[in-house]
């Protein structure tokens, strides 16, 4: 995954009305999986991005911690959280996570207070992230080993339903796509070789995204369906 792609695409990344669509789709099929009570759920966004996310959820849950690896999506977001009506519950840390007790989750997003150890959270999300990841069973055990017990994985992102979902993305912005969507019976596989239960993929929503007519080619104006993948898990 390149990272500086994104990086340099940080500052227009929230320009994109599509983008935003996404977010509300995944905020709405996140929620509506979860119980009623969620104000007492410390949640941890990996891929977080702008936060676009991890600002939805904020409002329903006592805490976020916002993971990305690019510094310039984190730096977006933190210029956010330094408004005066932002949300006081998000953290936005730049990390590739790799070791689920790095020292860097010790510090709690409300109280600021340093914990003894690695805060363990009440629910992993992340979404569009999957797709770029090199290594999902890497990736997915460390998501398991940042739970607390009975924790939660939600994690969305768009379908590989075949040769055609390539087309999610234009010729010019292949650099990082590890893959052209996630294969429902894979990626629920890796769940399970990861350690987690109760592992559910399903199709969360549907959205119509403008495409190139053809690879690399066209003025992105043809419109097609792509379907989106909610991956639920528990540890």
């Amino acid at each position: 995954m390149t990272i500086s792609r994104f990086s340099e695409e940080a500052a227009s990344w929230d320009s994109n009305p599509f983008i935003h669509a996404a977010t509300a789709n995944a905020k709405t099929a996140i929620l509506s999986r979860l119980g009623p009570s969620l104000s007492s759920l410390d949640i941890l966004d990996l891929g977080c991005g702008t936060g676009l996310l991890s600002l939805a959820l904020s409002s329903s849950v006592r805490s976020v911690t916002s993971i990305d690896a690019a510094q310039g999506m984190v730096d977006v977001l933190s210029s956010k959280l330094e408004a005066p009506d932002a949300p006081k519950n998000i953290r936005a840390v730049c990390i590739l996570l790799e070791n689920p007790n790095d020292p860097i989750l010790s510090t709690d997003p409300v109280t600021g207070a340093q914990e003894p150890q690695a805060k363990k959270f009440d629910l992993v999300v992340s979404h569009l992230v999957l797709h770029h990841i090199p290594d999902l069973s890497a990736f997915l055990k460390t998501i398991h080993g940042v739970l607390k017990p009975g924790g939660q994985v939600m994690l969305t992102d768009f379908e590989d339903f075949g040769p055609e979902a390539r087309r999610f993305h234009p010729e010019s912005k292949m650099d990082g796509v590890e893959r052209h969507g996630i294969k429902r019976t894979e990626i629920e596989g890796v769940l399970k070789d990861a350690g987690f239960q109760d592992t559910k993929v399903e199709t969360a929503f549907e959205m119509e995204k403008a495409v190139e007519s053809e690879p690399g080619k066209g003025d992105g104006t043809h419109l097609m369906n792509f379907p989106f993948l909610i991956c639920q898990a528990r540890k």
